[in-house]
């Protein structure tokens, strides 16, 4: 099954396949971990800071708000301290990139008609398996940024490393553990991705993306960051949910008995507004760490059809990816 637009290539990211296939899986795990580590080395400071508004206890704030936040762990911790957990995304990225980009091209083929409600379909498809990686990822990655918060040194490390963090986790908990928070995950990411996938096809085809056009690049850097911020709008409240539970028990503490609980208890203490909590942090980084991959991986698709001379779309073998954010 072929794809049925006669332009717009940017449209199936992850259905087309240039051969050989061995040069095709070492070319695209190579360009999915350069798109990722890019924007997780610059996105991953106001990851830190989005996590520490939402869980942090109203009661007594640490934070007043986004760069008082900034401010506090650059003062406190070191800017080292922004970075923490920041080993978690750059182990999963490479996996997480290759899952969502080849399920959801291969999701958009097998569907067989390019249309808008499709691409809908194939990105929220590709959201929904990535979370299998996406939760313990996050999980470890959220321990890791409340670890040791406000101290320049650690006083107490519960946790070496994010890997050390999984394993402590699995001991103390099983796989139940490590998937703490995965149905809000799932819930969160399955239509954000949709919506990621949605605009960013609407986005170039209204900008009319061309790979002859002298202005594509700055095009698919648009398109790319509005995605981002499309998608991280759309379901941004259960992030708010997601975080608090993966955070539940930090220090012995347990609070919330599960999602809906949750939404309660949040809702009670602090009104409508702690759904937003961190959300200025996080379209701070949405538009250029998500410019940046969608920019990328389409350049590098651009590339690899002139440097094999495949036709736009051409049907070939299946992309096999490392199974499963």
């Amino acid at each position: 099954m072929m794809c049925t637009r006669t332009s717009g290539w940017w449209s199936c990211l992850g259905c087309w396949s240039p051969r050989p296939r061995k040069k095709l899986q070492s070319n695209n795990h190579g360009i999915y971990f350069i798109s990722g580590a890019a924007g997780v080395l610059v996105g991953h400071p106001f990851d830190t800071v989005k996590v520490r508004l939402q869980v942090q206890n109203v009661e007594k704030p640490l934070y007043r708000g986004t760069f008082h936040c900034f401010q506090s762990i650059i003062k406190q911790e070191s800017a080292f301290g922004l970075y923490k957990g920041i080993g978690s995304p750059m182990m999963g990225l490479t996996f997480i990139n290759a899952v969502v980009f080849g399920v959801q091209g291969n999701t958009l083929r097998a569907l067989g008609k390019d249309t808008p409600l499709n691409q809908f379909l194939a990105g929220s498809a590709a959201g929904a398996i990535q979370c299998v990686i996406c939760c313990p990822m996050e999980l470890a990655k959220t321990r890791m940024q409340l670890q040791g918060t406000g101290e320049y040194k650690l006083k107490t490390k519960n946790y070496k490393n994010s890997l050390d963090c999984l394993i402590k986790i699995y001991q103390k908990e099983g796989l139940r553990g490590i998937n703490r928070g995965m149905v809000s995950t799932l819930i969160r990411e399955t239509p954000s991705f949709g919506f990621y996938f949605l605009t960013y096809d609407c986005m170039t085809r209204y900008l009319g993306c061309e790979a002859e056009d002298s202005y594509v690049i700055p095009k698919l850097l648009f398109s790319g960051g509005m995605s981002g911020i499309v998608s991280w709008l759309s379901t941004y409240p259960m992030d708010v949910i997601k975080s608090r539970l993966q955070a539940d028990g930090v220090g012995g503490v347990t609070q919330y008995s599960g999602i809906l609980d949750c939404v309660r208890k949040s809702y009670h203490e602090e009104g409508w507004r702690v759904f937003t909590r961190g959300l200025t942090s996080t379209l701070l980084r949405a538009f250029p760490v998500n410019a940046a991959t969608f920019a990328t991986v389409t350049v590098f698709l651009m590339y690899m059809r002139s440097e094999d001379n495949i036709p736009e779309c051409e049907p070939g073998p299946v992309i096999h990816q490392p199974s499963s954010l």
